[in-house]
């Protein structure tokens, strides 16, 4: 007799005892530090551990995308967890920002297209929602395409008094789609919403296109 296969997600939140938690750092960000213990597959449960957790709200990224002239803006700004890798740290990804309590994912995008690229969404469609190292951040990422017009797109943005300094490019699909392919374009959010405009580029054109 065939054994039966185990299916995934017998676990679920409340199997997960969190027995002490206290914060370690405080900052721009926090760090909580966690005794725990959980189930095992083998129906054992885990000794208590600890592990150390890098609390971030949640953020929305939106890649705005022109389906008439087929073309995509992308911004370059300083990202510190670059330094120290053979690349330069003045990267290229999405309009994003960090989603404030209770705010709506999409009134975010829309507020930070503005800021950031001075850029109008006339629509939003969602890509996905991820979790973007569930091993040691709580960071959930609502990613997104926007549609745009980039006739008049690109130019130096950003808030002062966020240390914000964004130089928002136009490339064409194509363009985007060799940078992802020879490394040029190495960030989650942005790699994943132009791979998503890759298999949907056609659809976009056909329909977006014709509003």
């Amino acid at each position: 007799m065939t054994e039966k296969k185990p299916e995934p997600f017998q676990f679920k939140a409340s199997d997960v005892q969190v027995h002490k938690r206290e914060t370690v750092f405080k900052g721009f960000f926090r760090m909580d530090k966690l005794w725990l213990t959980h189930p095992r597959f083998d129906g054992t449960t885990m000794p208590e551990f600890t592990r150390e957790l890098f609390v971030r709200g949640d953020a929305t990224c939106v890649l705005p995308y022109d389906p008439e002239r087929d073309e995509v803006v992308l911004l370059e700004q300083f990202r510190l967890g670059a330094i120290g890798r053979d690349q330069s740290p003045w990267l290229l990804e999405l309009v994003a920002g960090m989603n404030e309590k209770g705010e709506d994912p999409e009134d975010v995008a829309h507020r930070e297209a503005e800021e950031e690229a001075g850029l109008s969404f006339t629509r939003l469609e969602k890509i996905c929602e991820y979790l973007v190292s569930p091993g040691g951040t709580t960071e959930l990422v609502y990613l997104y395409a926007g549609q745009v017009s980039t006739e008049n797109a690109g130019g130096l943005y950003g808030l002062d008094h966020e240390h914000e300094d964004i130089r928002a490019h136009v490339f064409s699909a194509e363009e985007t789609f060799a940078m992802i392919h020879d490394g040029r374009i190495n960030n989650a959010a942005a790699i994943m919403a132009i791979q998503w405009l890759q298999l949907n580029r056609d659809r976009l054109r056909r329909g977006w296109g014709q509003s």
